[in-house]
């Protein structure tokens, strides 16, 4: 059986502990052994990490240390998949440039807070996106500086009332990644753990992307 670990804790809006609980039995339901972890000394020994086949980061803002950093990172770059979504990977660890590179973005604004836009499939042959149909959701819409070594599974069209200079701009939405030989997948969407419930779309991808992740 596959173990993941969820770890999870920073800022509270996001709904951490909720996200953990709700992800951790829908891994056990595709075959998982799920660990979860409400403190970052988790990253403290990379013995540990390494036995995991996937690691799934909720842990929105906030810092880790130097060795945690090397930990999570040497771990993906040996073959433990990542995978997660939001902020809680995608605004985790902000003076973390080694975790940015592995995430493959960091989020810098969400215009207008939160809003309705439309996820664009954009490679819908994928197994991760496969069968879905581009699909409207109600959330924050993530402007994020990105890799361009990421393989773009779906992105968004950013229409702003607060920051129109943005209009018509194309950003990325889902995307997978090799980091070394761990595989990495990130959503921007889940703002809140009932985005999941309303929008069958976005909760089949995000598990499709976490089971590609995984070693």
């Amino acid at each position: 059986m596959k173990r993941a670990l969820l770890f999870f804790g920073g800022w509270a809006g996001h709904q951490p502990r909720e996200c953990a609980d709700f992800f951790a039995g829908k891994l056990a339901g595709r075959g998982f052994s799920p660990e979860l972890s409400d403190s970052l000394s988790c990253l403290d020994d990379r013995k540990f990490l390494d036995a995991f086949d996937l690691i799934v980061p909720l842990w929105t803002m906030g810092s880790i240390s130097e060795r945690q950093e090397l930990n999570l990172v040497g771990a993906v770059q040996a073959g433990v998949g990542l995978g997660g979504f939001h902020g809680g990977m995608g605004d985790a660890f902000r003076g973390s440039i080694g975790y940015q590179w592995m995430v493959g973005g960091q989020f810098v604004a969400h215009p207008d807070n939160r809003k309705e836009y439309m996820v664009n499939l954009v490679k819908p042959a994928d197994p991760i996106v496969a069968g879905l149909a581009d699909f409207r959701v109600r959330s924050e819409q993530y402007y994020m500086l990105v890799d361009p070594l990421n393989e773009v599974l779906a992105s968004t069209v950013f229409i702003s009332k607060s920051a129109p200079w943005i209009d018509g701009i194309t950003v990325p939405v889902v995307w997978k990644k090799l980091h070394g030989a761990g595989r990495v997948f990130y959503s921007a969407l889940g703002h809140e753990l009932g985005e999941f419930m309303d929008v069958p779309e976005q909760l089949e991808l995000t598990l499709r992307g976490l089971l590609w992740a995984a070693r």
